[in-house]
């Protein structure tokens, strides 16, 4: 049977119980198995009110590669790891660190391609409510969004995710639409919920899952009709083989048509205003 207290300590223990807090402030409660749904909510809402108060009506996203850094950035890695293999020059595993700094070093240029892009979205954006650049908010080709709008006085969007790994946005985003998120999939719906088009940059697992999962609901309908502009021949007739897929009978031929790839940030932006009759 349960022992009750002197009446006073009993009403201090009572004060000082988990179940006497207010549901909103009790952060053990809130962040137990049983608020994942209202979590997820809180997600979905908080970015949402945050795009009706500033009136964003529309977005264009920006993938690509957080390791993908500017020119000067990736030309002083590649000088370091070379320091570092002639410090040691049997080792393969310095070996290996210069020969992925040469690559990322030798794919900078698309940092100043997505800077380029963003810019000339920015520039056109006359009440500055419509195509809103949006990233991942981090850094490499993200930053370069963020940083083309911010070099044309334009607002950008940064939707950040929680990693175990200590992942900051980056410098160029408009303070208040820079937001954190734990769940994957409520950061997805935001990505395309106002999205207008997708531009996707060289990338690894992160961009080609947000790539893969916008072909899907394109392919089956189940979002709205946006271009899809990969940027980098080079890479990506290498990375996907998007015609083995159609020949191998896997996708048909029309799905080649979701999207298309293009070399230039004018040649990006062009599509997207073709596609859009944008004037």
């Amino acid at each position: 049977m349960f022992q009750f207290n002197d009446p006073q300590e009993n009403l201090q223990a009572l004060l000082r119980s988990p179940s006497y807090r207010l549901a909103y402030t009790d952060v053990e409660f809130l962040t137990g198995p049983k608020m994942r749904p209202a979590r997820m909510e809180l997600e979905f809402l908080k970015p949402e009110i945050a795009f009706e108060q500033r009136d964003i009506h529309s977005t264009i996203v920006v993938f690509g590669s957080t390791r993908i850094v500017e020119p000067a950035v990736a030309c002083r890695r590649l000088e370091e790891a070379r320091a570092r293999l002639a410090e040691a020059p049997g080792d393969p595993r310095r070996q290996r660190a210069v020969a992925q700094a040469t690559r990322i070093h030798a794919k900078s240029h698309y940092y100043d391609i997505a800077r380029e892009f963003a810019r000339l979205v920015a520039q056109s954006n006359g009440n500055g409510c419509d195509l809103v650049v949006t990233t991942g908010g981090g850094p490499g080709i993200m930053e370069a969004a963020n940083r083309g709008a911010y070099d044309a006085g334009a607002q950008s969007i940064g939707l950040n995710i929680s990693l175990p790994l200590e992942q900051k946005p980056n410098a160029f985003i408009t303070p208040g639409l820079c937001f954190q998120f734990h769940y994957f999939a409520i950061r997805k719906f935001h990505f395309l919920l106002r999205a207008m088009a997708l531009v996707v940059f060289p990338g690894g697992f992160g961009t080609l899952d947000e790539l893969f999962e916008v072909l899907t609901l394109r392919q089956t309908g189940r979002m709205q009709h946006i271009p899809i502009i990969l940027v980098g021949e080079e890479f990506w007739s290498k990375a996907v083989d998007f015609q083995f897929l159609a020949d191998e009978g896997t996708i048909a031929d029309d799905d080649l048509r979701l999207f298309q790839i293009v070399d230039a940030a004018a040649d990006a932006w062009a599509a997207i205003r073709e596609f859009h009759r944008l004037g």
